[in-house]
């Protein structure tokens, strides 16, 4: 049974990223606005689904071990994991101007999230902070929604009435795919008497980071390199401040004490050499993807042991 569901959650993946990718560029030819635009909000928001569900799960059950564990991981899986697999696959030209906002903002959110849980908790005040970045965000996204700069041409175009059904069916495949793969590894884990916080940080962030990466790496194999990292970039914006920012509202949100030490300041770190990828370089290429994916290995293996 179990092999049946990893089956499925592989299908359930794999068509659900190709759908999310097909609607979302439609969207941006129909709209006239940069494909990167749609990454960083409307697909980046369906991709980071996951997280936010897990998380208001986990707070509603009294595991917030799980849900501050879970945003840390994802956001660390998406920049080393994620774009070190797609980019190892297909290195990506790069135009570092597209990227230097969200880059910023992305980089505030998380500074934010350690500042905030340097008293033990996230509570409702440090959430509504969190949901204040969030619509200065997309407003600010918005207002930039047209490039200047020249953007992957975009083919296959699908009707207007078809988009939101696609779009739909994608985020829902993606969701149910990685549904199926985590239920039974967290079942496992807990077997074990592995802690919440490494299953959230490991397994689960793992799990729920499953749509970006699906998403990125279709994009990319699409020639739809905006949307790939636009993607990344506007999930782990939506994972701090939407899912952090949503969750500690209904429950204030503790974590352990290597949370400051080890987890946070990888995170802050994983995002700073982005930028230094994007900034000082015209071209992501599979030495700077070899790179990430190394920390991303390292930084697993020294959480579960």
């Amino acid at each position: 049974m179990v092999i049946v569901f990893l089956l499925l959650g592989i299908i359930f993946l794999l068509v659900g990223g190709d759908l999310l990718v097909k609607s979302s560029a439609s969207l941006a030819s129909k709209l006239n606005v940069s494909p990167f635009l749609i990454g960083i909000t409307v697909v980046s928001f369906g991709t980071s689904a996951p997280e936010l569900l897990v998380s208001l799960n986990a707070a509603f059950q009294g595991s917030t071990g799980i849900a501050i564990g879970n945003v840390i991981g994802s956001n660390i899986a998406n920049i080393a994991l994620v774009l070190g697999l797609t980019i190892i696959i297909r290195p990506v030209k790069i135009e570092s101007n597209r990227y230097l906002y969200p880059w910023l903002i992305m980089l505030v959110s998380s500074i934010m999230f350690f500042v905030f849980s340097l008293d033990g908790e996230i509570n409702v005040i440090d959430g509504l902070f969190f949901i204040s970045g969030l619509l200065l965000f997309i407003s600010l996204s918005i207002r930039y929604r047209h490039s200047n700069i020249k953007e992957e041409e975009i083919n296959d175009v699908l009707n207007t009435k078809l988009i939101p059904l696609y779009f739909t069916l994608g985020a829902a495949g993606l969701y149910f795919g990685s549904e199926f793969l985590v239920g039974s590894s967290v079942a496992i884990a807990k077997y074990f008497g592995i802690s919440e916080f490494v299953i959230g940080i490991t397994i689960v962030a793992l799990g729920t980071s499953l749509p970006e990466l699906v998403t990125s790496l279709i994009a990319i194999l699409k020639g739809q390199s905006s949307i790939s990292i636009g993607n990344l970039i506007g999930s782990n914006i939506f994972n701090v401040f939407a899912v952090l920012g949503i969750t500690s509202l209904v429950k204030p949100i503790g974590g352990p004490t290597n949370l400051l030490t080890i987890d946070l300041p990888i995170m802050i770190g994983v995002t700073i050499l982005l930028g230094f990828f994007l900034f000082l370089s015209r071209k992501l290429r599979r030495i700077e993807g070899v790179l990430l994916l190394s920390i991303y290995i390292i930084y697993l293996l020294f959480s579960v042991s």
